[in-house]
């Protein structure tokens, strides 16, 4: 004891060192970092780049199955935490390794967004830059107040950066604050992006990008508020979209194929890509490591699932039976030809080509967060909550399923009728067609939850369609807000847990 009393103490001597103190910093630092135009660039990069973190493998951990496992469009052949809800907890390592992501790219956003408030004349040579910059900024803190309240939905607000000991415990949202803040960074976004980037700068962020997440947030918050205001809004938001950049592409399997990103459907997308050493995707992930990954991961059987040990991502029956046989999407989103269990419920999107990174684990294939269909859904949803026009909702869908038939002389799927005015039966066709249209891109859940808060269906075990269903153990409203992670609870006084966990 004597001995480690004693080490301490010439710790301590030496730590007070004074020539220890006056060494100079080997790297810059942030007194003399955001002097030029570049630097702000590079602090922006570094936003985005923060996007890694929530769809790289991480070593086995990687964190999609928050999203994806939920929702009745993806199953897995073994017990999972996120498919059968009843193992879910506040320690869980995923929903902090999540929550804490979201956090980082949010305190980042917030450091560019003082600066670029703060920033002297001069600094940038590019006026239009400089509002890019503030407005890329503002929709990547949008994003994560988007998961975040979809995972959480009390998670807490943070809209400044933290210099002052009184800010590091923010309390507990509630309701929709944590939409609401979005909703107002996108709307301001909207107006400072780009309506488009040149080729080098492709799949930046724009301002058809932020109007159609800005309308994604306000259909959300409408469908739990019961808000014919919010619906509307949303509305005009998408009518914002330039459709001579943004619109259907022909090839529905375009949207998943490494060969043809960002391209005109593409509203955000994450730029996973090959660094230019090996992809390990088994160390800590961040742009301080010598070599970090920028890659991807699906889950999905083609995508090196199995070699692990883990069950991988297959299709429910749900989403198998909803598709007409005949509907051209079906053969590129399952695979069915094959007689296997896993193999028979295949998912081939984004892994049908992929384009796999050295260690045979990640994918260099871009992740479409939001994309046109999704718009134009959700436009028709918010159309028929809002009371407009049945024919105008239906035609929206009728575009997305026309695509489809566009693409083969099958003549599916058919045209829904546009004669129908029945609100709970069109419904039905929107949620549908999202389930189709939209499988296995990790937006089920979400939709499922919303839909359920605000009461317009009614989830059980037997509606998630799990190839385990014995294990389920859904319970309602537990589990449509997961647990705020315990390694916050426990040192913030300010959080409060979300009930039943």
């Amino acid at each position: 004891m004597s001995i480690a009393i004693g080490l301490c103490l010439m710790n301590i001597i030496w730590s007070c060192n004074e020539s220890k103190l006056n060494v100079a910093p080997t790297g810059p630092t942030e007194n003399d970092y955001f002097s030029t135009q570049d630097e702000f660039q590079r602090a922006v990069y570094g936003v985005y780049a923060k996007l890694s973190d929530l769809y790289w493998y991480n070593a086995g951990g990687f964190v999609t199955p928050i999203w994806y496992l939920p929702g009745d469009d993806i199953t897995v052949g073994a017990n999972s935490t996120y498919e059968t809800f009843g193992s879910i907890q506040p320690s869980d390592g995923q929903l902090n390794y999540f929550y804490t992501a979201c956090y980082q790219l949010i305190a980042r956003a917030n450091v560019v967004l003082q600066k670029i408030r703060e920033v002297e004349p001069g600094i940038y040579t590019d006026a239009n830059l400089k509002n890019y910059n503030y407005g890329e900024a503002l929709f990547l803190r949008a994003l994560m107040y988007y998961y975040l309240w979809n995972v959480f939905g009390t998670a807490p607000l943070d809209t400044v950066r933290v210099t002052t000991t009184d800010q590091i415990y923010p309390p507990s949202t509630k309701g929709t604050e944590l939409l609401d803040q979005a909703i107002k960074d996108l709307t301001e976004a909207a107006t400072l992006l780009p309506k488009q980037w040149d080729n080098a700068n492709r799949g930046r962020v724009t301002a058809n990008g932020a109007y159609g997440l800005l309308g994604k947030c306000l259909v959300f918050r409408a469908t739990v508020n019961k808000s014919t205001a919010d619906y509307q809004a949303a509305i005009q938001a998408f009518n914002q979209i330039d459709t001579s950049i943004t619109h259907l592409v022909p090839n529905f399997a375009d949207n998943f194929s490494p060969n043809t990103e960002n391209n005109a459907e593409s509203l955000f997308e994450f730029q996973a890509s090959q660094p230019s050493g090996f992809d390990n995707v088994w160390l800590p992930n961040d742009f301080d490591n010598a070599v970090g990954s920028m890659s991807t991961y699906w889950g999905f059987y083609s995508n090196s699932f199995a070699q692990f040990g883990q069950p991988p991502f297959i299709a429910t029956d749900k989403l198998l039976y909803s598709f007409d046989p005949q509907d051209p999407r079906l053969p590129l989103t399952i695979d069915t030809t094959k007689g296997d269990v896993f193999l028979h419920r295949a998912f081939l999107k984004y892994v049908t080509p992929d384009k796999l990174t050295q260690s045979g684990v990640g994918s260099a294939n871009n992740p479409r967060i939001l994309r046109y269909a999704d718009v134009l859904l959700l436009k028709a949803e918010a159309i028929l909550q809002s009371g407009g026009s049945t024919k105008d909702a239906i035609d929206l869908i009728n575009e997305v399923r026309t695509r489809a038939r566009n693409m083969s002389n099958t003549g599916q799927p058919a045209n829904y009728n546009d004669l129908v005015t029945d609100k709970n039966q069109i419904m039905q066709w929107i949620m549908k067609e999202r389930l189709i249209e939209l499988a296995g891109e990790g937006q089920r859940w979400w939709d499922l939850r919303r839909w359920a808060l605000a009461g317009i269906i009614t989830l059980d075990n037997a509606f998630f369609s799990s190839a385990i269903p014995d294990a389920m153990s859904f319970q309602s409203p537990k589990h449509l807000n997961f647990p705020i992670p315990s390694s916050e609870v426990d040192v913030n006084p300010n959080i409060v847990q979300n009930p039943g966990y």
